[in-house]
C-alpha cells in the first residue's frame, strides 16, 4: 500500500545473443530487492527479520512463510565470528517463499554455505516430495549463479566452454537444505523456479551478517571479502 512507487524498465543491447535462465526476471529481482530491503533494515536499526515482518501486516501468506523460516532456522541464535545468517522473502510464479541462509567467510574471502532453510506456500499441495525436490534444485541453481556464474567475452566470443570452466556447485560444496511447506488451500502456484530467485538475496544478506560487507554485483568474488570477517 505504499503510494510512492515508480517502476521503470530500460532495455540494453549488450551486443551478444542471450536468453532466459531459470526463474527469468525473478532471478535478479530476488537479489536486488531483498538485498536492498536488508540495507533498509540496517539503516533503520532493526533486525532484518523483524523489519520484514513489520512490513507484512497486510500480507498474511508472506508473513507466515517468513515466520516459519525464522522459527525453523533458529533465527537470532548467536553465531561464531565469521559466520552469519541472511533472510529473504518474496512472491514468485504464484508461490510465496522465504529463505534463511547460513554462511561462513574465511580470511581469504572464501564463502562456505552451511545451511539453507526454505519455506514455501504454493497453495494446495498435490505432491510434497516434488515440491521439496524443486526447491532444492532451484537453490542449487541460484547459489551456483551467485558464487560461480560468471561469463566473460573475449574477441566477441564467450570464453567458457563447458563445466570445467563454468562450474556448478559440487556435492561437497552444497549446504544442508531443509524445506518446509506452509499448509494452504489457495490456488496452486509454480514450483519449478521460485527458490532460484531467493537464493542470491538470502546469500548476500548472510555475507553481510558475517562480514559487514555489502555485495552489489554477482558473482561474489573472494577478493571483495578478504580480511573482512566481522
Amino acid at each position: 500500500d505504499n503510494p510512492n512507487v515508480r517502476v521503470e524498465y530500460t532495455e540494453t543491447d549488450p551486443g551478444i545473443p542471450y536468453g532466459f535462465w531459470r526463474s527469468v526476471g525473478a532471478s535478479f529481482q530476488g537479489f536486488v530487492v531483498e538485498a536492498f530491503i536488508d540495507e533498509l533494515a540496517t539503516t533503520a536499526g532493526k533486525d532484518p527479520y523483524q523489519f520484514r515482518r513489520d512490513l507484512l501486516g497486510k500480507a498474511p501468506r508472506h508473513r507466515a512463510a517468513l515466520e516459519l523460516a525464522a522459527e525453523k532456522s533458529g533465527w537470532g541464535t548467536k553465531l561464531p565470528a565469521g559466520r552469519g545468517c541472511g533472510i529473504a522473502v518474496m512472491e514468485s510464479f504464484g508461490s510465496i517463499l522465504a529463505q534463511v541462509t547460513e554462511v561462513s567467510v574465511d580470511q581469504q574471502g572464501a564463502v562456505k554455505v552451511h545451511r539453507v532453510v526454505c519455506t514455501v506456500d504454493t497453495g494446495w499441495v498435490i505432491n510434497p516430495d516434488t515440491i521439496k525436490a524443486q526447491m532444492e534444485g532451484g537453490i542449487v541453481y541460484g547459489l551456483t549463479a551467485a558464487l560461480k556464474g560468471e561469463i566473460t567475452i573475449k574477441n566477441g566470443r564467450v570464453e567458457q566452454r563447458h563445466f570445467n570452466d563454468y562450474q556448478v556447485m559440487r556435492h561437497g560444496e552444497m549446504p544442508q537444505i531443509d524445506v518446509f511447506i506452509v499448509p494452504s488451500t489457495e490456488t496452486p502456484g509454480g514450483i519449478g523456479e521460485p527458490s532460484t530467485a531467493l537464493a542470491a538475496g538470502s546469500l548476500v544478506n548472510a555475507i553481510y551478517a558475517a562480514t559487514g560487507k555489502r555485495i552489489y554485483s554477482l558473482p561474489v568474488r573472494p577478493q571483495q571479502l578478504r580480511n573482512t570477517t566481522a
